[in-house]
């Protein structure tokens, strides 16, 4: 490749969307990242994509209520240009009712989800009656038709591969060149606390869990979220709990009690899990910018570059949207940044 027109420091889940963004767009782009693609949190192993709920709208609800929106095309794109499957798909989401307070508060979100989401979306309080059911104590269910799933890991390996097939690169050292984007996850975030000497962002870790069925659920069986914690069905059959957030720890790779008792929460909440096996243990840092929204747009210590970081929770979720944002901002000088996401709301 000749002298590229984008150079992205970092190859989680925003750094990829981006680069893809604007390779698609016909850009010369390189990608460069020292420990190799989906390395850090982005190599997790959760993979729940949710919507915030239809209520006390505002920019950022809707800004993650489009991405969300996008995600079936996007990733689509992706997998049809890599031949690498994401683990994508929009399976939805339910939560079971605890009691009579919580009833009436669902129930008054759907009413505003019939005004705040277009369809196919959907906000609803059933019943429900089948072995993946977790346990209500009402018996009434939370069930969203726009929650989706994917495998973070190898969503970002799709990302990778869809972006050297339209000519990119991506490689573990090289020169800064072209536009710079640096989308370098909780090290980013602390050398911004180091320069400006207050806290701009920190590192929560989070513990999560590959789970092995006995009787595996339906490939399009919906995602939970039962006291806390994200139970998502893969494609594969397997089936991750998570996660822990954790801003005090010694180990930020260990796993330890606290993963066994979520497991343990996560058993209780839904009966299918009894006597599952542990394929895999995983824990992380994920990088958290202070206004607890992605923090992009130009770099608060460079001028004339770019920065995306801060996706903690919801990075994969926004993730399309963003990657449309920054390619805009980027390759033609149009700014949409909303003001919560801009870096100076952290500062």
């Amino acid at each position: 490749m000749t002298m590229p027109d984008v150079t992205v420091r970092g190859a989680g889940i925003l750094g990829l969307s981006i680069a893809w963004a604007c390779v698609s767009r016909g850009a010369r782009v390189q990608v460069i990242d020292p420990f190799g693609v989906g390395s850090g949190s982005s190599g997790g192993v959760v993979g729940a994509l949710a919507p915030h709920t239809p209520e006390n709208w505002n920019p950022k609800k809707a800004f993650q209520l489009e991405s969300l929106l996008m995600a079936e095309t996007f990733w689509d794109q992706v997998e049809q240009t890599g031949g690498v499957s994401s683990g994508y798909g929009r399976t939805g989401r339910i939560q079971p009712v605890p009691d009579a307070r919580a009833l009436n508060l669902a129930r008054a979100r759907e009413t505003g989800a019939r005004t705040l989401w277009p369809d196919p979306a959907v906000w609803s309080v059933v019943q429900r009656q089948d072995s993946w059911a977790p346990e209500s104590p009402t018996g009434y269910y939370i069930h969203d038709t726009l929650s989706a799933r994917l495998h973070p890991k190898q969503a970002c390996l799709a990302l990778g591969t869809a972006i050297t097939a339209r000519g990119g690169t991506i490689s573990t050292e090289g020169t800064d060149q072209g536009q710079m984007i640096w989308a370098a996850g909780v090290q980013g975030l602390q050398r911004l606390n180091e320069e400006f000497g207050k806290p701009v962002g920190s590192a929560v870790k989070g513990q999560a869990a590959v789970l092995r069925l006995r009787h595996q659920p339906e490939p399009d069986a919906p995602q939970i979220f039962a006291g806390t914690v994200h139970i998502v069905p893969h494609a594969d059959g397997s089936v991750a709990v998570g996660s822990t957030s954790e801003r005090d720890f010694d180990d930020p790779t260990g796993t330890d009690a606290q993963l066994d008792a979520l497991i343990a929460r996560a058993t209780a909440a839904v009966p299918a899990l009894k006597g599952a096996t542990i394929d895999q243990r995983w824990a992380g840092l994920r990088p958290r910018a202070r206004s607890r929204a992605p923090m992009i747009g130009p770099h608060p210590l460079h001028p004339n570059q770019f920065i995306a970081n801060g996706g903690f929770k919801i990075g994969f979720g926004v993730a399309p949207k963003i990657s449309q944002v920054m390619a805009d901002l980027v390759l033609e000088g149009i700014d949409t940044v909303p003001p919560d996401f801009r870096p100076d709301a952290s500062l």
